[in-house]
């Protein structure tokens, strides 16, 4: 190369030196689409936080291929609709190698789609609904999915001699529609009875007919696979109307207006998770110290899949040796063993996160860890 060099004319020598350089100082451009505003604003802000600090990590490390990352968020205002929009933005102004995002199924399932057709890999951090990463080949994701919350929350109720149940499901939600499917499927088939179904939709706020209906059937516990919002509303007024028995849920409930809303009304109830603060691992307390400082809050696990799923897409352009379309897809997809934030990531042929599962119990205003649950 430096005989090569050697015999170059210098106008055209320094062309390449410059040409060189500006590909050097030209960032990596990432899009994130998220509920940073609206109902599901919590799960948002949180992911975004988490996938903020993962690409600041990263940066601060030297980049990935020579290049810095740069993070292009949008925020779909947690309604119908806005993905789609955002994500056709992302890809044909902003010209991202890929996409990181929803939280919500709902709202992954409109953009998985528009990626997939522009062959652009998008990876939810927090979608469980199996439809998501049935969409193509491109769509990936960091976290468990519903067949197995689903089936994680069953085994336990099971477990505790609930044999009972009733279900109150938020008929707008893929995510709870989903959810409450593989609960039913598995308690079913292993000896549970369905006592009653009661349903709901987003944004609802008196749920006393559903509940006053629930509590006629004497159920052992009551699953309500859905968002914090709902959820805080559910367990205040369950209370109220006397209901004493526990309510059992999935990812969905964790979101900071849960307690503050529900204050006491949810002690001794139980949802499946990804993480929890207590794990001792040192990728997870480092993990924790950098957020605390950078954002002077304590993270849940939306921040710990947002951080995930955005050092898995580093991780695989380093792999890759480049941003082309076909070879990042591949990278991704064979991802192995990464030690992430919410347990050591493998990638399954579905594109699905082989990881465990977390159930947490809420007690004395807080979240207390009960057991891990591998897959």
């Amino acid at each position: 190369m430096k005989s090569f060099l050697r015999f170059l004319p210098l106008p055209v020598l320094f062309a390449s030196v410059l040409a060189a350089s500006a590909f050097a100082q030209e960032k990596i451009k990432v899009g994130e689409f998220a509920s940073l505003t609206g109902g599901n604003a919590s799960f948002g802000q949180q992911s975004h936080r988490g996938t903020q600090l993962a690409i600041d990590d990263v940066n601060a490390a030297g980049g990935v291929l020579g290049r810095q990352l740069q993070l292009i968020t949008e925020d779909d205002q947690s309604l119908a609709g806005q993905p789609a929009t955002i994500v056709q933005k992302l890809i044909a102004q902003d010209h991202v190698v890929a996409v990181l995002g929803e939280v919500a199924s709902s709202k992954s399932l409109e953009a998985a789609p528009i990626c997939q057709q522009n062959q652009i890999p998008m990876i939810s951090p927090a979608s469980t609904n199996p439809k998501v990463t049935e969409t193509g080949d491109y769509i990936f994701r960091v976290c468990f999915i519903d067949p197995f919350q689903g089936t994680v929350m069953a085994k336990f109720a099971l477990a505790h001699g609930w044999k009972k149940v009733a279900l109150l499901t938020d008929v707008k939600q893929d995510y709870s529609v989903g959810l409450a499917e593989f609960f039913v499927k598995y308690f079913k088939e292993n000896g549970g009875e369905i006592v009653r179904e009661q349903k709901y939709s987003s944004g609802d706020k008196d749920f006393k007919p559903q509940l006053t209906s629930l509590k006629a059937a004497q159920p052992d516990a009551i699953f309500v696979p859905g968002y914090y919002a709902e959820v805080a509303l559910i367990g205040k007024q369950a209370r109220l109307l006397g209901l004493k028995m526990p309510l059992l849920g999935g990812d969905g409930w964790m979101g900071d207006s849960l307690l503050k809303v529900a204050g006491n009304s949810l002690d001794g109830c139980f949802f499946s998770c990804h993480f929890s603060t207590g794990d001792q691992r040192p990728v997870v307390q480092d993990f924790i110290k950098k957020f605390r400082a950078k954002y002077k809050e304590e993270p849940d696990d939306m921040a710990a899949l947002g951080y995930d799923s955005a050092m898995i897409l580093a991780e695989a352009i380093r792999r890759a040796g480049t941003t082309e379309n076909d070879k990042l897809r591949d990278a991704i997809a064979a991802t192995r063993n990464h030690p992430g934030v919410t347990g050591n990531i493998t990638l399954d042929e579905k594109r699905n996160a082989a990881k465990p599962a977390v159930i947490l119990t809420i007690r004395d205003g807080g979240f207390k860890f009960t057991q891990s649950v591998a897959p």
